[in-house]
């Protein structure tokens, strides 16, 4: 019961052809959390997540029961194992994908010899660094083999290597601590690949936050408290490029909110082409209000709390003040540095937040900028010798908002490749939908649209030398992804829109990068059947080298009774504005001793947040197959209006996402809801037993539909980590979608967790938070529990996890949260939640 998607007239590549061999026919599918309850994330977008407490678990082994009840694995007909906690957590269904970085030099451009960096690790855990060409498949380059040194009479073990574009050394990384999502501060190491020397980049015992390669191999940018500094390799020397860094001042690197919602990194600085300038992000935090996390666990049991502070900016308060900065490289390395402040003036955004930076030659830089409420993208073209920007283009988006893309690419020029002129292609809103556009000159306000539809396009990756545009999209199916193509000079050769051309077919989820040249990509299939990577040679569609195969995976996958699931679209009713039918994709995983003929519970997990995606034809086995497997329980996902990717609603078009702008929480529990009806209708489903949960927006989604479901169609839930009231979240997600508390005070009001009738009729619920979350705060489930207690809800547990962040795994936590999770539903679902029923004595 498979619903898969080929294009019309499209013929089998040869990729897919060499592929058929490959006969496992499980399509496991929900992005759900994966070894070591991995949890979901995306995009370039922001997580919430909830902890709770329940007093008393019963953690007894399972019963049996008749009519869709809980099952002891032992009883299922099949001789193969179920799918459950223990083997989720021991690796067995986790699928390896080999580390390897693509050389990147400017020289490879035009010579693309497949160059790439693979990380190697043999059975006993002894890692290596090699080089391998595709071209010369004897070619052979160790980097460092046992990825371990000794430094005056220390050791010392290599976390990660990233090797020069010239290949002569490599910068290591030891002894890394983790700063909040993306960030990190580590010691790092010059090799000298030809010798086998190694050296600290700066002083040995400081620990630095950032890294970068200049294209020329002859320098590393590096952030060291907040300040950019430049390493003349040949010279020895080191030249401080900012002196100005602080607590509240970050050169180079993002702050807090810039990492978690605009860049998912920890790097704001970009060398141009040549190597002789350098482009960073300034972020003066000074105004922005700083909040208090307690950490209580300290390994000396001291009496007092570590109180962490973190500028953080919410709703309506303070952003960061952010410049872009070039730094002129000294005609000598190691000398001063000339720096030019970016001149973005702005007639219409009076608070900026600078989204994506990009050298589109090696004197000019391209910014994008937009204001608060993300409605308005400007973007500029700086001069990097005066700082001086030309505003290019300057849009608003009407009830909806621009999201924020990092992955233009600069296109040179080249008039004997018939490119006059330099430019660069980007990802642009086109009748609400992420497309493609070449802009050439950089300057020009007017782009060539190499794409359009209602699918959208993800990234793209350039062949200068022979003008092919790669990319993957929705195209042919909004769960699936294929890599296509389609040539940079058809906007001007051909009267009518540009052809597009698909790389990969069948049925799946691919993902990928591209060589130096682009000639090469390493193609990673995602699933639905076991992944595998491969490179593919794009000029004649051939495999080339087998990277991973996953055999491993795939013999273990033998010894499991796994669930079954059906992907497919429903209709969640009509659209009020267009009148055209709501369309949502949806997956369903049964237990594999399904019944049609029997009663089962049901859980709708749900992430539900904007413009992200849960239902897919990636290959995944994780908390939702447990759940099923173990509990007996259907499992159900539905993507419902302000989610992303959707091609289903011709009618309703983009506004399927954009709907929910200015009311978060509005239209997502409706969806969920009405999806939830149509469930308990079916025959094989007990419509007393029907329960959701969610972590992040996923537990808010939780919690706003418990509050909306006033005809109880649902009878339990569990959030973790949620936000219950959109004022306590950050300022950069939060107005990205709702603007600001002054400007939308009624959405705000209706979009917060306050209505709290409907929650005594729920049979029980559950709420999960980490105090340590420095994402979404825990005051968010404390405000919550106020207004129970207020309004006398009593049917709730509650569990804390002490200093957990919002992945909660701190101390063990992610085993508990899970197992809690876990045996939380079998009670439900066994039917052992009874009121309490209270009895008045006077004291």
């Amino acid at each position: 019961m498979f619903m898969t998607h080929e294009a019309v007239g499209e013929k089998s590549s040869p990729y897919h052809n060499y592929r058929t061999y490959r006969s496992f026919t499980y399509i496991l599918l929900i992005l759900s959390f994966l070894v070591w309850g991995s949890v979901i994330l995306v995009s370039s977008v922001s997580t919430l997540v909830l902890r709770g407490l329940t007093a008393n678990l019963d953690t007894s082994p399972f019963k049996a029961a008749e009519n869709g009840m809980v099952y002891p694995w032992h009883t299922f007909k099949s001789a193969k194992k179920p799918v459950s906690l223990e083997a989720l957590r021991d690796g067995s269904f986790k699928a390896n994908f080999k580390e390897v970085q693509w050389i990147q030099s400017p020289e490879l451009a035009f010579n693309d010899q497949g160059t790439f960096l693979l990380k190697d690790e043999d059975k006993d855990g002894k890692v290596t660094y090699y080089v391998k060409s595709i071209v010369d498949e004897k070619y052979e380059l160790k980097i460092m083999e046992n990825a371990q040194f000794t430094y005056h009479d220390k050791e010392y073990v290599v976390d990660a290597l990233k090797a020069s574009p010239d290949l002569k050394r490599a910068i290591l990384k030891t002894d890394t601590t983790k700063g909040w999502r993306h960030s990190l501060t580590a010691l790092y190491w010059v090799l000298d690949v030809a010798t086998g020397d190694i050296a600290p980049l700066y002083n040995a015992n400081d620990k630095l936050s950032v890294t970068s390669w200049a294209p020329t191999s002859d320098a590393i940018a590096f952030v060291y408290k907040n300040d950019v500094y430049v390493k003349d390799l040949a010279a020895g020397t080191v030249a401080r490029v900012t002196k100005d860094g602080s607590e509240n001042v970050f050169n180079g690197k993002p702050d807090w909110v810039y990492e978690e919602e605009v860049f998912s990194s920890d790097i704001a600085l970009w060398w141009s082409p040549r190597g002789d300038k350098l482009a960073f992000l300034r972020f003066d935090d000074t105004h922005v209000p700083e909040f208090q996390i307690p950490y209580y666990v300290q390994a000396g049991h001291e009496q007092y709390p570590e109180m962490r502070l973190i500028k953080y900016p919410k709703p309506g308060y303070p952003n960061p003040d952010v410049e872009v900065i070039v730094a002129l490289l000294p005609p000598t390395l190691g000398g001063a540095y000339t720096t030019n402040v970016a001149k973005l003036e702005s007639e219409v955004i009076s608070e900026k937040l600078i989204t994506e930076v990009l050298w589109v030659a090696d004197d000019s830089v391209m910014v994008k900028t937009s204001n608060r409420a993300s409605d308005v993208l400007e973007v500029f073209v700086v001069s990097a010798e005066s700082g001086l920007a030309l505003l290019v283009r300057s849009l608003r988006a009407e009830k909806a908002w621009f999201e924020v893309t990092d992955n233009a690419v600069f296109v040179p020029q080249n008039e004997s490749l018939g490119r006059y002129a330099d430019g660069f292609i980007d990802v642009i809103s086109h009748e609400g939908y992420n497309h493609l556009a070449y802009f050439t000159p950089p300057n020009n306000p007017s782009p060539f649209l190499l794409t359009k539809g209602q699918w959208e396009v993800i990234l793209s990756h350039v062949d200068v030398l022979n003008n092919e545009v790669y990319f993957t999209a929705t195209r042919d199916s909004s769960v699936e992804r294929h890599f296509y193509s389609v040539n940079l000079l058809d906007v001007f050769h051909l009267a009518e829109a540009p052809q597009i051309k698909r790389v990969t077919s069948g049925t799946g989820w691919y993902g990928g990068l591209l060589s130096s040249g682009a000639r090469y990509l390493l193609l990673n299939y995602m699933g639905p059947d076991v992944p595998h990577q491969d490179v593919v040679d794009l000029h004649n569609g051939k495999i080339v080298r087998v990277i991973e195969e996953n055999n491993d995976l795939r013999a273990r996958l033998e010894e499991f009774e796994l669930p079954k699931q059906d992907i497919k679209t429903i209709s969640l009713g009509k659209d009020d504005v267009s009148g055209g039918d709501i369309l949502a994709n949806t997956v369903e995983i049964f237990p594999p001793s399904f019944n049609e003929s029997k009663k089962y519970p049901v859980l709708f997990y749900v992430y539900g947040g904007p413009g992200l995606q849960m239902v897919t034809q990636e290959y995944a086995v994780g908390f939702s197959h447990v759940v099923a497997a173990q509990l007996n329980t259907i499992v159900v996902t539905v993507d419902g209006r302000g989610t992303g990717f959707n091609n289903a609603n011709t009618k309703l078009g983009a506004n399927f996402k954009f709907c929910v702008r200015d009311q978060l929480g509005k239209y997502e529990p409706i969806d969920q809801i009405s999806a939830a009806k149509q469930w308990a209708k079916k025959a094989y489903v007990d419509e007393n037993r029907i329960a959701i949960w969610g972590w992040s927006y996923g537990g808010f989604l939780t919690l706003k539909t418990l509050e909306t479901d006033v005809e109880n169609v649902f009878s339990y839930g569990v959030a973790v980590a949620p936000v219950t009231r959109w004022k306590l979240y950050d300022s950069i997600y939060t107005e990205r979608y709702m603007r600001t508390p002054q400007e939308n005070p009624e959405g705000y009001k209706t979009a917060s967790i306050e209505n709290l009738i409907n929650f005594s009729s729920v049979k029980r619920f559950m709420i999960m938070h980490g105090l340590g979350d420095d994402n979404v705060h825990f005051q968010n489930s404390l405000s919550l529990l106020d207004d129970f207690n207020l309004a006398s809800v009593e049917n709730y547990d509650f569990m804390v996890f002490p200093d957990s962040d919002h992945l909660i795994r701190y101390h063990n936590g992610n085993v508990v949260v899970f197992d809690r999770i876990f045996d939380w539903f079998r009670r439900a679902f066994n039917n052992e939640f009874v009121p309490a029923v209270h009895e008045i004595t006077e004291l």
